[in-house]
């Protein structure tokens, strides 16, 4: 027996998309005139972040070979290695891309990874950096807040 699919899906395969894949609808300023035709559009979040990075990549990751060779002039080199002959090394063909890594490391940390923050991440990294003098000045002026709260 023959089975003709329609398409490539298996039928139980599905899942729900991340919040980066679901659509948020804009809606244009009032102030557009009326013969505009479009008053709103939906857009992906992961598109904002595309156009994010893909301008970074474009204005400012060229400038990573001015880094470089400033660098390089700094400590009297000519070229980081003599792999592809007459183009230097192979750092210096990857020179916007190291620029582009960085970028996009800290760019994904601080705005797509979600952050987790809870109460007790909060103090411990509050309570590492204080002596035990200043833990306890501390512990009493939230005791004297939490005493002011519950009477008031």
């Amino acid at each position: 027996m023959l089975i003709h699919l329609q398409d490539l899906s298996t039928g139980w395969l599905d899942c729900d998309p991340g919040p980066l894949f679901k659509p948020e609808y804009y809606t244009f300023p009032e102030w557009l005139p009326p013969w505009f035709p479009w008053k709103g559009i939906s857009i992906l979040p992961v598109q904002w972040h595309a156009l994010c990075l893909g301008l970074f990549s474009s204005i400012i990751a060229p400038f990573g070979g001015f880094f470089a060779s400033g660098f390089k002039r700094a400590f009297k080199v000519k070229d980081f290695g003599d792999s592809i002959p007459g183009h230097g090394g192979i750092t210096d063909r990857m020179d916007c891309q190291m620029v582009m890594a960085i970028f996009a490391y800290i760019y994904h940390q601080s705005f797509i990874v979600p952050q987790s923050l809870s109460v007790e991440m909060i103090i411990d990294q509050i309570l590492m950096n204080l002596t035990v003098e200043q833990q306890q000045v501390l512990f009493e002026r939230l005791k004297q807040v939490l005493q002011d709260r519950l009477v008031g």
